[in-house]
This record gives structure tokens, C-alpha cells and sequence, in this order.
């Protein structure tokens, strides 16, 4: 039997045609759309230009000064010029109040610095008065400067060498203080200082810890004793602000110092003196001092062996 003869398939030559007709139907819309851009419409393109024009505009500059709010009947006090009564006493009571007003700023400033001054000599001679045997020893001095009162105390008469624990007897000093210093309204400054003595132990590696724990721990005695602690503060200065520069053994000694900066504040008022806090000299050494004694439980604990641990040792006898 015969094959039926396979027809060829016709090959379309025309299809660059389809793409061609998508490429100008874009084309055409691309041009619609240049056009509808290119419309400009003139109220927008007017607005738009006015408001860039009042942006950029520079205005214009005058010589004349710029009235602010009611219009002053009187001439310039300023101008040299001839002026009539009525002017010259318009600028008269213009000027009188203001130079009044700085009048009494001027005066109201006079009298806090009187008060204050006043302040700080009180304090003084009450504390020259509860400390006058140590100032006859040279142990307490008292100055007063321009910032406020300062109260050197040597650090033999609270300290041990190396140690930063008030001793029982510098305890009754600093609390006999506080009956001075907690009625008057002054802010406080402690500054612990060192001589230029090395130090090097397990509490304090240098004179700057040794420094900053004497003069913590005065302000937590006086805070313990109704001073306010919102008015207290404390700074450790160790060797670097010396109270002489001398290396002998009397300016070595001055230089181991705890420093109270008193500065008064702006409360008028002066508390009134209690006689419980005030103590005469001879109270200095009566004053019992009574310790709650507290007993610990007794705790039995297995024995260990520990190896020995060598203690450091300090250096700086003279701090």
C-alpha cells in the first residue's frame, strides 16, 4: 500500500510584523503621555512662582527703628538733642524706676553677703571657743577666706598611721563640733589630705583610697549626729595639695590634715543653741561612750587545714 505524501507546512514570513506593531503602539503611548505632561497649566505655574519669589526675596532694609507696641509720646532719651519739659520729664520717669529696681538688687545682694559674713564669724567664734585648747596646740586651726570658713584638723588627733578609723576621742571632738555645725545653714566640704609618704596595703594601695576613706568617714560620723547629707560631701586630695611645701617634720605633720570648707547657704535662719550638743572642754574626755555588746551563736564548724598567707605589710608610718 502506498504512503499518503506528507504536505510541507507553510512558513510565516509576516510574524516580525506582531512585534512591530507592539513596539509602536508603545511608542504612541509614550508620546501621549509627553503630552499630556507638556500642558502646563498657568494659575499653578503663576501660584508656584509668586510664593518662590516671596521666599527668596530679600526685603528691604531701613535706617528707622521698628515701633513695638504703644506709641511713646516722648523723645528718644538717648538724643543730645533739645527737648521740651514735658519730654525731658517723660524720659525722667522712664529712667527713675529702672535705676530703683537696680537700686535694690544691688542692695538686696549687699545684705546676703552682710548676713552671710555675719553667719560665718558666728560660727567661728563658737567653734574658736569649743576648741581652744586644740587651738592653743596647734592641732585645730580656723581661717576664714573669700569662699567661706576652713577648719584644719590634724590627723594625729583622729586617725592612726595608715588607718582611716576615728579614734574614740576623735569621735567626742567631731560630735562636740556638731552642735555648731548643724544650727548654722552653710554647706559643707571634707577634704582628706596625706603627706607624700608611699603607701601600699590591701586596703588602701596609695594615698589617694587612704585620703578618700578619712574623709568619708568623717562625713558618715557627722551625718550619724543630725547633719544634713544633702549639704555634705567628700573629696580625698592625698598628697597633691599640701598645706606646706617644707620636708621637715612640724610642715610633714600639718600636711596629714582632714579640712572642713564651710560656705553658707541661702536659708536665713539660724537654729538656736542646745546645750546637749555644746560640750565644755573637760567633756572632751568624760563623755562615756556605751557599745551594745552583741553576742553571735555559736556555730561549730569542721577544721580545714589552710595553707599560711602572708600578711602585706604598710609602709608609710607617718600617714
Amino acid at each position: 500500500m502506498a504512503r499518503k505524501k506528507r504536505q510541507e507546512e507553510h512558513v510565516n514570513h509576516e510574524r516580525w510584523l506582531v512585534s512591530y506593531a507592539d513596539f509602536i503602539t508603545l511608542l504612541f503611548a509614550f508620546f501621549v503621555v509627553m503630552y499630556s505632561i507638556s500642558s502646563v497649566n498657568e494659575g499653578k505655574y503663576r501660584v508656584l512662582s509668586d510664593t518662590l519669589e516671596s521666599a527668596f526675596q530679600r526685603p528691604g532694609k531701613s535706617d528707622k527703628p521698628i515701633q513695638i507696641g504703644r506709641l511713646s509720646r516722648t523723645l528718644n532719651p538717648l538724643n543730645t538733642g533739645a527737648q521740651s519739659p514735658a519730654s525731658s520729664s517723660g524720659s525722667q520717669s522712664l529712667i527713675q524706676p529702672i535705676e530703683a529696681m537696680a537700686g535694690e538688687k544691688k542692695n538686696q545682694a549687699a545684705g546676703t553677703d552682710n548676713r552671710a559674713d555675719k553667719m560665718l564669724d558666728a560660727l567661728k567664734d563658737e567653734l574658736s571657743n569649743s576648741l581652744a585648747s586644740l587651738l592653743d596646740q596647734n592641732l585645730v586651726t580656723l581661717r576664714k577666706n573669700k569662699d567661706g570658713l576652713e577648719v584644719d584638723l590634724n590627723a594625729k588627733i583622729l586617725f592612726q598611721s595608715g588607718s582611716a578609723r576615728l579614734s574614740i576621742e576623735a569621735e567626742k571632738l567631731l560630735i562636740r563640733m556638731t552642735g555648731s555645725l548643724s544650727r548654722f545653714p552653710t554647706s559643707m566640704q571634707v577634704e582628706g589630705h596625706t603627706d607624700n609618704t608611699p603607701i601600699s596595703s590591701a586596703l588602701y594601695p596609695s594615698n589617694w583610697e587612704l585620703s578618700s576613706a578619712r574623709a568619708a568617714t568623717v562625713v558618715n560620723l557627722f551625718a550619724e549626729h543630725e547633719m544634713d547629707p544633702e549639704r555634705m560631701w567628700a573629696v580625698g586630695y592625698a598628697q597633691f595639695r599640701p598645706y606646706s611645701t617644707i620636708d621637715t617634720s612640724i610642715e610633714i605633720e600639718q600636711n596629714r590634715r582632714i579640712t572642713l570648707v564651710i560656705r553658707p547657704n541661702s536659708a536665713p535662719d539660724i537654729k538656736p543653741a542646745r546645750t546637749d550638743k555644746i560640750l565644755g572642754t573637760s567633756d572632751l574626755i568624760k563623755i562615756p561612750v556605751v557599745a551594745e555588746k552583741i553576742v553571735a551563736p555559736k556555730v561549730a564548724l569542721p577544721s580545714v587545714d589552710l595553707p599560711s598567707i602572708g600578711l602585706p605589710v604598710i609602709d608609710g608610718v607617718g600617714q
